[in-house]
């Protein structure tokens, strides 16, 4: 069971690579190079992300991509949300009659845990991820 999926890999990826060059737009190219995505899929992410007003986008000569929010007030369950959603066990995956009502033992179990996930990505900006790089320098990071 995969939690989060490529797509929103690389959104975290383009969003954390934003976050390090405030000072300036990006262009497709040059967060695809930082953050090793495929330019051509990272066009489609960082459309989604303007869409979702998490990314915006300036044409022309100077133009590029820049955050549209805070990294302190943006968090990883936003980006992912945005792009690809955590999916929630609602109601049992073989509608099976006699867990019409509730879910069985298992999948309550695995609901409980995806709902875990969600809440530990709420709890965490992209501020966050930026402020503990440990001396690292995060792909897409101020070079």
């Amino acid at each position: 069971m995969n939690t989060i999926s490529q797509t929103a890999e690389y959104a975290l990826r383009a969003v954390v690579s934003l976050a390090g060059h405030r000072d300036r737009p990006l262009t497709t190219r040059e967060i695809a190079e930082k953050t090793r995505v495929p330019a051509d899929y990272l066009s489609k992410v960082l459309q989604v992300l303007v869409r979702a007003g998490i990314v915006a986008s300036r044409r022309g000569l100077g133009g590029g991509f820049t955050l549209a929010r805070d990294p302190a007030d943006l968090t990883i369950l936003d980006v992912v949300s945005a792009v690809d959603p955590i999916q929630r066990i609602r109601e049992c995956p073989l509608h099976l009659p006699e867990h019409r009502h509730a879910l069985c033992p298992l999948h309550r179990r695995l609901d409980q845990a995806m709902a875990a996930i969600e809440e530990s990505l709420q709890r965490t900006t992209v501020a966050e991820i930026m402020a503990d790089r440990e001396g690292q320098v995060p792909f897409g990071g101020a070079d």
